[in-house]
Formats: C-alpha cells, sequence, structure tokens
C-alpha cells in the first residue's frame, strides 16, 4: 500500500542516534537516543491501559518532578513490561547511565521501551551500548534515520514528519518520529511518538496543545482495538526559535496548534498506513452531528467493526455492515435521517438503500483507499477516525508475534 514519504524531522537544537545493541538478533537497531542542546519544556501523553511499563510510571514521574527534559532513551524489541521490581531498577539505571555520559541531571532523562511484554529487559545490553550511543549523536538525515529506524517492532516502514512555519517574522521547526503498526486504538493509539520544536512556549500552553493535537490524530486511529502498556508520546520544546513566547488563546497559539495537529495527523496516518497486513487505508467521516462525543461514538464504532474491516479486506460490497455498525454505537440518533457514502457513492440515503449497482459498489470497493462519509443531519458537529481493513496476514503476524 502507497506510503506518505517521510521528512527528515530534525530540529535545531536536537541531535539524534540509533544502533543495535542486542535485543534484536540479526543487528538490527533497537536503541535511540534523542538530546536536546538545552534544557527543554516538555509534556506528554500516556496510555490509559491500567498495566504499565516502568519506563512509563518513570517518565510520569519524571515529567511530574522537573516539567522538562534533555534526553529520551529508547529500546525496541522488549516492552520492559509486567517485569516485576526489576522493571523499574533498570529504568534507574539506565538513565542514570545516559545523564553521566551526557553529564546532565538524571531527572532530565526519559524513558521508553516497546517490543515483548513479560520478558525481562537485558538492561546490561543498553548500559554497555550507551557510551556508543553517545557518541553517535548527531542532527543529520542518516543521524535521525537510524533513531527512526531503531524504534520499530512489526513495523514494515520507519515513519518521520517535519513541518516549519513563519510567525512575526521567526521561523518555527515541528518535526517528530513515531513507531506503531499493531495493538493501535485510542487512548492512547499503541504507539511512541516523540515530537520536538524549536519553539519558546511555556509548559502549561505546551501540553494543551499537545493534547488538543493527539485528540484529533493519534486518539483518532485504530487498527486492532488494543491498547498497549507503553503507549506514549513526548514533546519537547527547546526555544531555539527565539521566538516571543507562545501562550494559550493568543495568534501565536493557534499557529502553533494548527502545525503541530498537522504533523500529528501526518504522523497519524502513517502508522494506519503501516497496520499490521493491511491493505486498505480507511477513513471513516461523521458529519451533521448534534455534538463531538456523538460523532467520534460512530465514527470509532465503524472503524472498530470487525465485520465492516474483514468485509472491506474482501471487498465485499455488504454496506448493511457500516449501517450496522452505526447502530451499534451507544448513541441517540434518528435512523430515517442518515445518508452513507462510500468513496461518494450514495450507498444510503435517509435510511433508506438508493439501489446503487453493485458492479459500481465493487469497483468502489477495490481501491486502496477508502471513505466512508455518514451524514446524521442533526448538527454541524463532526469527527474522523482512520483505520485499516483486517486481513489474514493480521492473524498470521499475531499468531506468530514471539515465535
Amino acid at each position: 500500500m502507497k506510503q506518505l514519504k517521510n521528512q527528515n524531522p530534525s530540529v535545531p537544537g536536537f541531535k539524534a542516534a540509533g544502533l543495535s545493541c542486542g535485543i534484536k538478533d540479526n543487528y538490527i537497531k533497537d536503541l535511540a537516543l534523542i538530546v536536546s542542546e538545552v534544557s527543554a519544556n516538555a509534556a506528554a501523553v500516556f496510555t490509559k491501559n491500567r498495566v504499565v511499563s516502568p519506563s512509563v510510571i518513570w517518565s510520569r514521574r519524571a515529567l511530574a518532578k522537573s516539567g522538562s527534559c534533555r534526553a529520551v532513551i529508547v529500546n525496541s524489541g522488549n516492552a520492559n513490561a509486567v517485569s516485576g521490581s526489576k522493571g523499574l531498577k533498570d529504568c534507574d539505571e539506565i538513565t542514570k547511565k545516559v545523564a553521566e555520559e551526557l553529564n546532565i541531571p538524571q531527572k532530565e532523562v526519559f524513558i521508553a521501551s516497546t517490543g515483548i511484554i513479560g520478558v525481562p529487559l537485558p538492561s546490561e545490553k543498553i548500559l554497555k551500548a550507551t557510551p556508543k550511543l553517545v557518541k553517535q549523536l548527531g542532527s543529520a538525515a542518516k543521524n535521525w534515520g537510524d533513531a527512526s529506524d531503531a524504534i520499530l517492532t512489526t513495523d514494515l516502514v520507519s515513519k518521520s514528519d517535519r513541518i516549519s512555519y513563519t510567525f512575526k517574522n521567526h521561523r518555527i521547526v515541528i518535526g517528530g518520529i513515531t513507531k506503531g503498526s499493531g495493538m493501535i486504538h485510542p487512548k492512547m493509539a499503541t504507539m511512541l511518538g516523540f515530537l520536538f520544536t524549536d519553539a519558546v512556549i511555556d509548559t502549561k500552553t505546551l501540553k494543551i496543545a499537545l493534547k488538543e493535537a493527539t485528540d484529533r490524530s493519534f486518539n483518532r486511529i485504530t487498527v486492532d482495538g488494543d491498547n498497549s502498556t507503553n503507549d506514549c508520546v513526548i514533546i519537547l520544546a527547546n526555544g531555539k526559535a527565539k521566538n516571543s513566547t507562545i501562550r494559550i488563546g493568543t495568534p501565536a497559539y493557534r499557529e502553533f496548534l494548527k502545525t503541530l495537529t498537522k504533523l500529528c495527523k501526518n504522523l497519524a496516518s502513517k502508522i494506519v498506513l503501516d497496520g499490521e497486513g493491511a491493505s486498505k487505508f480507511v477513513t471513516v467521516r461523521v458529519q451533521g452531528g448534534k455534538t463531538r462525543s456523538q460523532a467520534y461514538r460512530i465514527a470509532n464504532s465503524v472503524a472498530t467493526s470487525s465485520l465492516v474491516k474483514t468485509a472491506l479486506f474482501g471487498e465485499d460490497p455488504n454496506w448493511g455492515r457500516i449501517f450496522c455498525a452505526v447502530g451499534n454505537a451507544g448513541t441517540p440518533f434518528n435512523p430515517d435521517k442518515v445518508d452513507i457514502f462510500l468513496n461518494k457513492n450514495l450507498l444510503l440515503k435517509n435510511g433508506s438503500p438508493t439501489n446503487l449497482s453493485t458492479k459500481k459498489l465493487e469497483k468502489a470497493m477495490k481501491k486502496h483507499e477508502i471513505d466512508i462519509t455518514i451524514d446524521l443531519k442533526c448538527g454541524k458537529e463532526w469527527e474522523e477516525v482512520l483505520t485499516c481493513d483486517l486481513s489474514y496476514d493480521y492473524v498470521k503476524i499475531n499468531a506468530e508475534y514471539t515465535t
């Protein structure tokens, strides 16, 4: 399936590196480091799963203590989850080592992990590789490419992007890298995301902007309906742009939020495009809603329906499954007002079939990109959820994950 082109995510004042430390076999990269040259304001959103990795616990605590960050170390291949007391001890030792090598406070080192759950983290491999990782730090495209590759698990491709804009003669850059392919569902969508900007923005405003941006992007994607133990999106702002401080409710904030949201949507789309076993990229849009909550619940119901997703994979024009999923959303609406479109083909008008020819619908179903639009005609609110189909390959990948 067609992928969105990656952009070099480099942002002034940030460096990155990635290498193989031996968690994965065959010298596949599995350890990444992102560093700000100066202390950066930080914000983050974390998994809502009640079973969480010690890496999440550590970074939550570090964020709460300081509100700032200089470095994020990330390993793949092992989730450091359901690991007993050793998990937090490993986080302490690893972040301490990173802090020593960079000569920065340990409280400004965050940590993230992704991979197999329930297997002890081989922390000795990470500790041994840390000095080399620090020496390899750089701002070139290769450095960021290595870091992007090192955070992947079942992903087929790396995912990165960068957007810049000018506000009152100051150029502001926002970049990011993500990983995610399976166990994708709000809140958080199963993924790791690391965003960085040279904007001057206070911590409170940065936190609000990240939440708003993720609610319109990473929290609006689903592959298989499962949340992970390790999900997080972290954003760092180092102030290198020297702009006037961005504050909530100002034109400067609106411009920053618009750009951050666009970046997050791009990265979220790349995750869905790389969904495990996916062959279709699907946008479910609900419009004419009374509230955003109503629109989201209906869009999410359609996007997570196994019957809808398998029909999309099989290119089966069984559109009744879509309307059924709308009705299963658990929110009131008038079925007799609903219109449903698939790639601009009107399937349902005011709750009744339009008798669209099967041949025309089959042709629409064969496209790689599928747009499902549901018009409730009871208001002006809308929501979109991105998803993919559910294929044989998805079952195979997850049936053989540890073997």
